[in-house]
């Protein structure tokens, strides 16, 4: 059985290494095509209560990224208050950054908490987070801000 555990650890600790990245992460989690949420309608989540896919059509750039809505309303509201609808740890997955790592959001594994939509690496990893919210919250809240990319000093 200690050698199974000592598995389990090391693959886990191989996993830790290959996902933290040393040099910081982009404020938002984007497709090779730059598009955030794999191109779901951030608004949806809150207004429509489900994860829908949205389309270039409407679309809207913000944060780096390309945002895709279902329709020009989700793309206004968004354009308007976008950090009220985008997803927090920027669309990576929250159990992850709350455990000192980071990997893919899936926009179907998602939930709304005190107003602000969450994303997990699939549906198996948002069962283990909300086991205990409140404490994942808390330390992905202060986990976050050190996986952003270093922003290059000023000099002059």
């Amino acid at each position: 059985m200690r050698i199974k555990q000592t598995i389990i650890m090391l693959a886990s600790a191989m996993l830790f290494a290959a996902c933290a990245k040393s040099d910081g992460v982009e404020q938002f989690n984007k497709t090779d095509q730059g598009l955030a949420l794999k191109g779901y309608d951030a608004v949806a989540y809150f207004t429509e209560g489900k994860a829908a896919q949205g389309t270039g059509e409407f679309s809207h750039t913000w944060g780096g990224a390309t945002w895709h809505f279902t329709n020009a309303a989700n793309r206004d509201r968004f354009a308007q208050e976008p950090t009220k609808y985008a997803p927090q740890y920027g669309g990576y997955c929250s159990w992850a950054v709350s455990h000192g790592y980071t990997a893919d959001g899936d926009p179907e594994a998602w939930k709304i908490v005190d107003g602000k939509l969450y994303l997990n690496y699939n549906l198996k990893v948002k069962e283990k987070w909300e086991e205990n919210i409140p404490e994942y919250v808390r330390k992905g809240d202060e986990n976050w801000p050190a996986f952003l990319k270093k922003k290059p000093e000023h000099k002059g």
